[in-house]
């Protein structure tokens, strides 16, 4: 056992760290070598090339910048929820026992959809990760809760066709169901469908052009300087910048008609993505969420985009096939009258379809 003489307290921190190194190194080399990092065995973050040697280096572009272009999809994160279970705590990852599972889930998953034909048949993915939530931070894994003023803005609106009505006008509808956008966050979450991005770049620029409801966004690199404080776009002013081999996209001047975290958010939300390529066929992408007007403490989410064997974008002709509205107008136009005639017969009012499959015991 290593001992040391009692010494002045004015070299202690001297003495701590002549003392500590030697045991340190003792106590570590009785210890076998941990794993670099706690993810699942056999799920696809652990067979990333950065996590596997971490000497990899992403490839570069004629001008030296990292390589993020290509064809990405979120459709690997089906199955990951977005706020972490209670059951696993402060964990990143699962188990391997509890991702096994997950693994036989997500497989089945795609044997179902893999056999669909349809419009609705599920964009499922090829590869299995093993983490416990897309929210990192705060530890627990959950979006925070709502300030008093991101619960009204919640109430008053912004569910679209995933709320209850009433469909009066069309600007009852939520920017998604019109076809307009997504928002910056939203256009890269795993839907039904869709959910691939093209990243384009070029000395001074970074583009991303989402598939669904094809919202493009051009990040310069130049430092040129941010808009005015009086415009707001639905995608929010971006700038980026190189921090080693990750980009840094700082967005702001957002509008408040766009939603992340399940909550529409204020103009005053800032917004920080970070886009590191950890492999030839994964991007780690990490949004960073400050909105005081919304949340009550900043958080972060995590995903990692990948590429899918043959996958191509398409044009997504939104507006053309755009039959929802049209056809929620008309059926709420045709309640009323129902309600009018049942009124007239001094009978109860029919079942209101949307407040059974929309209402509280949707599954969400």
């Amino acid at each position: 056992m290593l001992r040391c003489a009692p010494m002045e307290s004015s070299i202690i921190r001297r003495v701590v760290a002549i003392c500590t190194i030697p045991v340190l190194s003792a106590v570590a080399a009785l210890i076998p070598a941990a794993p670099a990092a706690a993810q699942a065995k056999g799920s696809a973050e652990a067979s990333a090339a950065r996590r596997v040697d971490p000497h990899w280096k992403a490839p570069r572009t004629a001008w030296g910048h990292p390589d993020l272009e290509g064809i990405w999809t979120t459709d690997d994160m089906r199955g990951v929820p977005m706020s972490r279970q209670q059951q696993y705590g402060t964990r990143l990852y699962m188990s391997d026992e509890e991702f096994a599972n997950r693994a036989k889930q997500r497989r089945n998953a795609r044997d179902v959809d893999d056999a669909r034909t349809g419009t609705f048949r599920n964009e499922e993915g090829s590869r299995d990760f093993s983490y416990t939530s897309m929210v990192i931070d705060p530890p627990d894994g959950r979006v925070p809760a709502l300030t008093p003023a991101g619960q009204e803005r919640r109430r008053t609106g912004g569910q679209g066709s995933f709320g209850v009505g009433p469909w009066n006008k069309v600007q009852d509808f939520s920017l998604y169901d019109r076809c307009i956008t997504r928002g910056a966050i939203g256009s890269f979450m795993p839907a039904v469908y869709g959910n691939g991005a093209r990243i384009v770049q070029t000395p001074n620029a970074v583009v991303i052009s989402y598939e669904m409801v094809h919202d493009t966004r051009v990040i310069p690199l130049d430092n040129r300087p941010a808009l005015s404080d009086d415009i707001h776009l639905f995608m929010g002013d971006s700038r980026g910048h190189w921090e080693g081999d990750t980009l840094v996209v700082e967005s702001r001047n957002f509008t408040d008609r766009t939603a992340v975290g399940g909550a529409r958010h204020s103009e005053k939300l800032r917004m920080t993505e970070r886009f590191t390529r950890i492999d030839p066929e994964m991007i780690d992408y990490e949004i960073h969420v400050d909105d005081p007007d919304t949340f009550v403490k900043p958080w972060t989410m995590r995903m990692t985009v990948t590429s899918q064997p043959d996958y191509q974008i398409y044009e997504y002709g939104c507006h053309e096939g755009n039959n929802a509205m049209r056809n929620a107008l008309s059926a709420e136009r045709a309640y009323e009258k129902a309600v009018e005639e049942a009124k007239a017969k001094g009978l109860p009012p029919p079942d209101r379809v949307f407040e059974r499959v929309n209402g509280a015991d949707r599954a969400r």
